[in-house]
């Protein structure tokens, strides 16, 4: 996914809640000292850059003997490193297959938060609607728009949703916009369209044949900036991106109803309710699907996004140890809780940490735990 690098204002505003940090649990592995500097390096999904990013620069003040470098070359190439052993951690969106797992030998996957993706528009209203009145759309409806079985934007189906609208949305075509190269906003996105509607058959995955280009109503666009601008640039459209994105791009996006028939808006505590709905679920790769969560207050198109490490090693163990102390920190630290609002994502809530904290306490190194 889309590489949203922090600014120097965000930084900034990030730093001033860092005295908040907490230090990260500890407990060295027999035989182990700390040196002057450990560097660890991750690569993988950019779709969790950000926050990735924001924690790396709070750590510094949090264990100053660490360097950690995170590189956003995307789920499928950070997979390939951690594979290939060039990476000590890779982020990913996309799960691990089951070849890979087998090629890897000790992979894990470990969810470590959840965002969301949200509909974004660009409509030219029949007049100026009511201040603060977003677009309302359910998961049927965006389906259909995107199987291009709606095409207007006075279709009947979007009319009940927008009863505030109604009288302002046009008699136009809407153009559906969706991205252009492989990605895992788009597994995500099509995953969701696959639970909301048994009409939806193009499946899902990172890239699909999408019915609105059959249709001759679909655009697409690199990344998430390609997908905005095309929005952004093209009347009576719409599109899909981050959350995060959105939010740091100041564009407007659909509030939804969710499977329960509660009008919600994306946000830390929806995605909250998402994961929490399915906390039982996980299947024994430590792996969940969380769209379209039946929660009165959950976000219906949140996922997870997951550290991928080896469970056992014998070469570095403090090196071991200072990466599974800054996962410990990024899971249970409010400091990190509060950066991943701030950017759109969501930690685990109660629910779902002890699963987690748990298989990584089974993280070995020289056949001891690592984390005592």
């Amino acid at each position: 996914m889309h590489s949203n690098r922090l600014t120097i204002v965000s930084i900034l505003a990030i730093a001033a809640i860092l005295l908040a940090a907490c230090a990260p649990s500890t407990g060295t592995p027999a035989g182990t000292s700390a040196p002057a500097s450990v560097q660890i390096n991750g690569a993988g999904s950019t779709f969790a850059q950000p926050v990735y990013d924001a924690w790396i620069y709070a750590y510094q003040s949090v264990d100053p003997s660490v360097t950690l470098n995170y590189q956003g070359t995307g789920s499928g190439a950070g997979i390939t490193a951690i594979l290939d052993n060039t990476i000590d951690f890779a982020g990913s969106d996309a799960l691990l297959t089951a070849a890979q797992y087998t090629q890897g030998k000790d992979l894990q996957m470990y969810p470590i938060m959840a965002g969301a993706i949200v509909p974004i528009y660009n409509i030219t209203f029949n007049g100026t609607p009511p201040a603060n009145k977003p677009l309302i759309l359910n998961g049927k409806t965006l389906a259909g728009i995107y199987n291009a079985t709606i095409t207007m934007w006075n279709d009947p189906a979007i009319l009940a949703l927008n009863p505030d609208l109604a009288s302002f949305l046009p008699a136009a075509k809407i153009t559906a916009v969706h991205r252009s190269d492989g990605s895992g906003t788009t597994q995500l996105f099509t995953l969701a369209l696959s639970a909301f509607s048994s009409s939806w058959t193009a499946g899902s995955g990172t890239s699909i044949q999408w019915p609105v280009d059959t249709a001759g109503n679909g655009i697409g666009g690199k990344g998430n900036p390609g997908v905005a601008a095309a929005v952004q640039n093209t009347p009576n459209s719409i599109g899909y991106v981050e959350f995060s994105y959105a939010i740091s791009n100041k564009i407007a996006f659909a509030s939804m109803i969710n499977q329960a028939g509660i009008l919600v808006v994306a946000s830390a505590d929806t995605l909250a309710s998402a994961m929490n709905d399915f906390a039982t679920n996980f299947n024994d790769k430590l792996t969940n699907t969380i769209v379209d969560a039946p929660g009165q207050t959950s976000w219906p198109i949140a996922g997870y996004t997951y550290i991928i490490l080896h469970t056992s090693s014998s070469t570095d163990c403090t090196k071991e140890l200072k990466l599974l102390q800054f996962i410990n920190w990024a899971l249970t630290s409010p400091t990190a809780a509060q950066i991943a609002t701030n950017l759109g994502f969501a930690t685990l809530p109660g629910s779902v940490q002890p699963t987690v904290l748990t298989a990584l306490g089974q993280v070995t190194c020289n056949g001891q735990p690592v984390l005592k």
